[in-house]
């Protein structure tokens, strides 16, 4: 039996042979890359045997921890049954039973299920559903072919979803790919755009949408945004109120609400969804992420009833949504799905969540008064801390500085592992970390951001 290679093998042959996503390759093949082997709870381990606590939840997708026996047992038992079959054409009994179970427990009014394989594509599917929609249901309503989203929005990395994004670094170099959309600003209240203080401003951001959606309602086929909290965009939480008074905006004047879920659905804001923190339904809804507990690729995209109908008809009328993945429904995926819900109603997850998401906010509470932080912002167990030169003027550090890059390499040498976005330090771990697992991490990433020295 041939040996396993070395951590130093390994090593080698990644700087030779990978690609990885969002990584300055240049750099990266000059340093020594943790390569985890295994993950237990909370905590990753490299082939070497060191710990560290999942502050990312693997980026945003692990729920239960890693090696949950549940999941496990579900991967395991699916696998004894078969690991695919196509889709199209045919059909298979988790896909089935999951469906049921998402409609069970999303925003009511929704009804139907899309599969498909992540995020990027969930949003893509209900791009091209609300175009499609609008054309078959109704075409008096106008040519309704663009979309209005927010800035700093990020949808996803596929060409649809990057039109309705707006992180320049990410997306600038794309535009001549990409359909024109309709912008709006966020509701940033550390940056405001129209430099007002939250809570006097009576959320004026909204004005704005309120006037393209009187202006342009008749070419937009909807407006998507990530409720409650923009998440790649550096952790940014939206107003109480807000997202309630979009839903009756685009009510207004029929343009759809596109709801992208996938990093803020599955508890990460205290609730299954969102949405329900304002008693919001949209008319399409993106979920990935959180949706197998973060053990293989899945995504959906949910629709309303009125939705759905608006693709039926006659085989000869070409209502069809002609739309899919080789993957789609995949039983694997579907059978963690649905034991990951299965976790979440039996461990009482959402339950045992709310006391950890109130320490959260009291162990936060001491970073308003470290030189580097300017702003803390969190819904839930989604946190985001912003690092600035001054506090005093909001300067933040410039791009080459790498603060959050910084901050998070001293938290790994202390058993952390943090994925930053720019000058933002995002925390967002496992719903079942425990108290004092969470303590560590808060603590870890404090000293780290006091040992910070940028000249």
């Amino acid at each position: 039996m041939a040996r396993p290679p070395s951590t130093r093998q390994l090593i080698n042959w990644d700087h030779r042979y990978l690609w990885h996503p969002f990584t300055q390759m240049q750099e990266w093949e000059q340093e020594n890359p943790l390569i985890i082997e295994r993950g237990k709870g909370a905590y990753l381990i490299d082939t070497e045997g060191k710990k560290y606590l999942d502050g990312t939840s693997s980026i945003w997708v692990n729920l239960h921890g890693h090696r949950h026996p549940v999941l496990d047992r579900a991967l395991k038992k699916q696998l004894g049954k078969i690991a695919h079959s196509t889709f199209l054409g045919l059909s298979n009994p988790p896909a089935i039973e999951l469906a049921r179970e998402l409609i069970r427990i999303a925003p009511k009014g929704l009804t139907r299920v899309f599969y498909s394989d992540n995020g990027s594509t969930a949003v893509e599917i209900a791009l091209k559903m609300a175009v499609q929609y609008w054309q078959q249901r109704h075409p008096e309503a106008g040519p309704k072919n663009t979309f209005l989203h927010l800035k700093l929005a990020y949808h996803g990395d596929t060409i649809g979803a990057v039109s309705v994004g707006n992180i320049e670094l990410f997306h600038s170099r794309f535009k001549p790919l990409l359909f024109p959309t309709l912008e709006a600003e966020p509701p940033h209240c550390y940056r405001c755009p129209l430099n007002l203080t939250y809570p006097a401003c009576k959320v004026a951001c909204i004005d704005p949408i309120k006037q393209i959606l009187k202006a342009r309602h008749r070419d937009l086929a909807g407006f998507i945004i990530e409720p409650m909290m923009q998440a790649a965009a550096g952790m940014i939480r939206q107003p109480a109120g807000y997202l309630k008074q979009i839903r009756d905006l685009c009510t207004q004047y029929d343009v759809l609400l596109i709801a992208d879920e996938v990093a803020t659905g599955f508890g990460r804001t205290g609730k299954m969804f969102a949405c329900e923190h304002e008693q919001v339904t949209p008319d399409l809804m993106a979920i990935s992420k959180g949706l197998t507990g973060g053990y293989m690729p899945l995504a959906a995209t949910l629709a309303t009833d009125e939705i759905y109908q608006g693709f039926l008809g006659r085989y000869d009328e070409f209502k069809t949504f002609f739309h899919g993945h080789s993957f789609t429904g995949n039983p694997l995926g579907c059978a963690l799905a649905l034991a990951n819900l299965d976790v979440f109603k039996n461990e009482k997850t959402l339950v045992r969540l709310q006391p950890k998401i109130k320490l959260l906010v009291r162990l936060l509470q001491p970073f308003q008064d470290l030189l580097h932080v300017g702003d803390i912002r969190q819904a839930g167990f989604m946190a985001g801390i912003e690092l600035v030169r001054n506090r005093m003027t909001k300067e933040p550090y410039p791009f080459r500085a790498k603060a959050g890059h910084r901050v998070a390499t001293i938290a790994r040498s202390k058993g952390l592992i943090l994925r930053p976005i720019g000058n933002v330090l995002v925390l967002m771990p496992p719903l079942s970390t425990t108290v004092d697992e969470l303590k560590k991490m808060v603590e870890i990433i404090k000293e780290s951001i006091e040992t910070l020295q940028i000249d």
